[in-house]
């Protein structure tokens, strides 16, 4: 079982996980975008992840085909770090999120034993999400991020 931890307040969620592949292949799964739509259920393709740029394509899995993933790049530190902002759980086709403050994902890598690699992605800023909303969206991008960490490491284990 691979190492996970979990870290909870209001605002944030923190989730890491213990991934057994070299650092560089877990970069590439993270850095690239149209790799990291592949694992995470995401059409990126054409699209790249560089600061300052919007990085958008429609949802892949089934029951949220009708969604976008929309993220605006904030730090690409090579191998190291990148962090981008989005509107979590913005699921309705009927609502502009627009106007919402978006919140912050951080995706960090870490040199682990063995050739191993540890992953630690933390979402913040929930505390200024609408009250309407905030709950629900703190909820279900809980669940998605112990998820998306358990995608990512099943692809970089992938001989």
């Amino acid at each position: 079982m691979p190492h996970e931890s979990r870290t909870e307040s209001t605002d944030r969620i923190e989730r890491s996980i213990l991934i057994q592949a070299p650092r560089s292949k877990v970069w590439q799964l993270l850095s690239d975008a149209e790799r990291f739509g592949r694992w995470f259920g995401a059409d990126l393709a054409g699209q790249r992840f560089a600061p300052g740029e919007t990085a958008r394509g429609p949802i892949t899995i089934e029951g949220y085909t009708h969604v976008m993933f929309d993220v605006k790049v904030e730090r690409v530190e090579p191998q190291s770090l990148l962090s981008w902002r989005w509107h979590p759980y913005a699921v309705d086709p009927k609502v502009d999120y627009s106007q919402e403050e978006p919140t912050l994902v951080t995706w960090t890598l870490h040199d682990a034993p063995g050739n191993a690699t540890l992953v630690r992605t933390v979402e913040s800023g929930f505390d200024k999400v609408p009250p309407h909303r905030r709950l629900e969206a703190f909820r279900m991008n809980t669940g998605g991020w112990e998820a998306q960490l358990d995608n990512v490491r099943r692809h970089a284990e992938q001989g």
